[in-house]
């Protein structure tokens, strides 16, 4: 059903007033929301870099020649090809716990999961290496929490305010924007990572073909109130560069 599917069952259960609140991870929450529906908080974002799990092997660089890599997201496939072409991607699913069942069950040689999702469930010491944002950049919102509640819903939204933070906010709505308008969803190679420092915001963008042979890329960096223009010029840039057949093809 796609990443939007749990999402979609808990935006249900909202607008039937059946829930006051939903927590996403924000990685998997569509660009577009129903109607009457706000994400109005991101919380303090956790490492949003992805992760090498590994029995064996010490890091990616490591890893010999047709390894085979468990993921079942495309825009890590994507850039594991276009680091190493030479490895070989083998469709993994299922939650945490399963993921490293079958790596201990031999099925792969490496799996690469979200850091922060191990860190969360007390894994970091299952963690092999952590991938840098130069061989793969992270998907927009990744190890950001969210909360979504209906928009005219004031007394929840007073509630929930202090949980925002603002830098985070800043990035991964700046994330989501670019996102939206690439039509960026789970059948996209897309990846959009967005930092905050010393009032900089920098914008990192990169749209590839399925085996990685293709690689668009853009940066851009402004001050926090050019937020949608730095998203814009990212979204330009990458059309410029041909995102539209690569969209299309996905």
């Amino acid at each position: 059903g796609g990443k939007g599917l749990f999402v979609k069952e808990l935006e249900e259960a909202l607008l039937a007033h059946e829930a006051d609140i939903a927590v996403h991870s924000t990685k998997d929450v569509p660009a577009v929301l129903p109607p009457g529906l706000d994400l109005p908080i991101i919380c303090t974002r956790d490492n949003p870099f992805d992760a090498l799990v590994s029995l064996r092997y010490a890091n990616l660089r490591s890893l010999p020649p047709k390894a085979i890599v468990g993921t079942a997201s495309l825009r890590r496939q994507s850039q594991l090809l276009a680091y190493r072409p030479d490895l070989q991607i083998k469709t993994l699913r299922g939650n945490i716990n399963t993921r490293l069942a079958k790596l201990e069950a031999g099925e792969y040689d490496a799996i690469i999961l979200a850091a922060s999702g191990l860190e969360r469930m007390g894994l970091k010491d299952c963690i092999s290496e952590y991938l840098a944002a130069e061989v793969m950049l992270p998907t927009c919102g990744q190890g950001a929490l969210s909360i979504e509640c209906r928009r005219d819903d004031i007394e929840v939204l007073n509630l929930i305010a202090p949980l925002n933070d603002a830098s985070s906010a800043l990035c991964v709505r700046t994330e989501r924007l670019v996102n939206a308008q690439l039509g960026g969803n789970c059948h996209v190679p897309l990846a959009v990572f967005c930092t905050f420092k010393e009032e900089q915001l920098h914008v990192r963008t990169r749209l590839l073909s399925l085996d990685g042979t293709i690689c668009l890329a853009h940066e851009s960096k402004g001050i926090a109130q050019e937020a949608t223009e730095l998203a814009r010029q990212c979204t330009e840039a990458l059309l410029g560069q041909g995102a539209a057949s690569l969209i299309n093809l996905s």
